[in-house]
């Protein structure tokens, strides 16, 4: 093993030059990147639809027709899985990712490519790994085994040859040799539909297992790491893998749960990178330990166009180029990708930090946000202010939604928060004043809202028992897998759901 870890370091760093010129010349790698998206899909249906044999500029290319979303592309992509092949991309496509969503039960298919799968998803995983290697030299992460939380996968009942499951779940199912080798759980536990009893499969088997590194989304790795520390009889994580020293997270902020997997990990040396892997693409990575913000990946088979967030309710709104891109603007994020996805819309939000390189965080989700009185709070804004209420209350939080309380003749309209705490603070009021407090700062229209209570009162704040998220998911058949309550919503479906469930009323 020790000759195998060598060989895979080297490897690795070897990657990191040709890497490194794609990022540097990051306008000409984008522009190569849609020539040949062109010129690859120019004999498929849409490409002869929109001529793309013709486009010799960007300014072709996005002349031919506007940004889509799943709805517009969705009559496509059902007969692309019921077998037709050369649709929105050459061949057959057999696997698609399938999202739930955040805020409704409705699926969207996201076809997945073997171009895809090879030249992004895996390219990703690797490229992840060089960076790695580069920030810890001595790294012996290559000594054990990854473990991966992952969803389950099923038979796609459109077409007998093709299928569908969460996006993890596609990707294990297609994983190169080489990194089955060093994966743990085995496939028949990790792509179990019945979450709870593939936890406990999952624990069964992994918990004898040398793991150096774990991917997963935090919510249902918290879920397993406690598990397995309660079979052990340990205070920490540590005790049962002494040697695990990086988690790979993504999909959701990481900030309200850092310091829970500081306390449970119990290892100060233990690394932590971030992803932007979803459905449609592997978007970026975190590429310095120190530094939070992504690097913009722009070699991957995608090409990136850019909304400004402030233009979204345009009926044209313009769209930009990544060479074209400013730090500090909120942007929502348009691919076209190596599956056939033509100038999609993700419903991400990103904010460049960096242009050079491209470097970026994400601030939140074009439909995910409150906006019921013009405070227009986003995710950022959310994730910023419960860290912020936590450090000044030494508390921790495990999962949370909010949404609005709207405006009656005896009330005044606000936002109303439920909170699951891991470690409670003294006093809810204060959370409550210090989250406030965070938000007027960092949202200048939440600001105007609440001065002097006239249009916003302070944030209702009602801490709720262990275990109601995951409760809420289960009711919902969203246990495991990329499944997430959503953190904020327009409405108070959500919410009004999860306090029915625990038997309690808004106050």
């Amino acid at each position: 093993m020790a000759v195998f870890s060598t060989m895979m370091s080297w490897y690795f760093r070897k990657r990191l030059a040709s890497l490194e010129n794609g990022i540097k010349n990051a306008g000409d790698t984008q522009a190569a990147v849609m020539k040949r998206l062109v010129s690859d899909a120019r004999d498929t249906e849409w490409g002869k639809q929109f001529d793309f044999r013709s486009i010799q500029s960007y300014n072709d290319f996005r002349e031919r027709f506007p940004v889509q979303d799943y709805e517009t592309l969705k009559p496509y992509i059902e007969r692309v899985m019921k077998g037709e092949p050369d649709v929105l991309w050459p061949g057959e496509i057999i696997w698609f990712a399938k999202s739930s969503g955040t805020t409704n039960d409705k699926s969207k298919f996201i076809p997945v490519s073997y171009e895809t799968l090879e030249e992004c998803h895996f390219q990703g995983g690797k490229d992840l790994l060089t960076y790695y290697c580069l920030n810890t030299p001595e790294t012996e992460i290559f000594s054990g085994k990854s473990l991966l939380i992952g969803g389950s996968h099923k038979i796609n009942s459109f077409n007998e040859s093709s299928f569908y499951g969460d996006l993890s779940a596609v990707l294990m199912n297609n994983m190169p040799t080489w990194a089955n080798l060093l994966k743990t759980p085995d496939k028949s536990i990790a792509l179990m539909d019945d979450w709870e009893l593939k936890l406990e499969k999952m624990a069964n088997q992994v918990i004898h297992e040398n793991v150096t590194n774990i991917s997963g989304v935090p919510t249902w790795t918290l879920v397993l790491l406690e598990k397995l520390m309660a079979m052990k009889g340990v205070d920490n994580i540590s005790e049962v893998w002494p040697n695990l020293q990086l988690y790979i997270h993504g999909g959701v902020s990481f900030a309200p749960y850092r310091d829970v997997f500081a306390k449970m990990i119990g290892n100060s040396q233990m690394r932590y990178m971030e992803t932007y892997n979803a459905s449609e693409g592997f978007f970026g990575m975190q590429n310095d330990l120190n530094d939070s913000s992504m690097l913009l990946m722009p070699d991957y088979g995608i090409f990136y166009e850019f909304i400004k967030v402030s233009d979204l309710e345009s009926e044209h709104p313009r769209t930009y180029l990544l060479s074209e891109v400013e730090m500090g603007v909120n942007y929502a994020v348009v691919i076209s990708n190596n599956s056939g996805l033509w100038r999609y819309q993700l419903g991400d939000t990103i904010t460049f930090s960096s242009v050079n390189p491209y470097k970026f965080t994400i601030t939140g989700r074009t439909k995910l946000f409150i906006n019921a009185f013009g405070e227009e709070v986003v995710i950022d804004n959310a994730e910023k202010a419960i860290a912020h209420a936590c450090a000044v209350t030494d508390s921790k939080v495990r999962e949370y939604t909010a949404a609005p309380i709207y405006l009656d003749k005896e009330d005044h309209a606000g936002h109303e928060w439920l909170i699951e705490f891991e470690t409670e603070p003294h006093s809810i009021h204060d959370f409550a004043s210090a989250l406030d407090t965070k938000l007027k700062e960092i949202n200048s229209d939440y600001e105007a809202k609440r001065h002097k209570d006239i249009a916003l009162k302070m944030p209702r704040i009602q801490s709720v028992p262990s275990n109601t998220f995951y409760n809420w998911l289960k009711g919902k058949g969203k246990l495991g897998g990329q499944h997430k309550v959503p953190r904020l919503s327009n409405n108070r479906v959500v919410l009004e759901e999860i306090l029915e469930q625990t038997g309690r009323r808004s106050d």
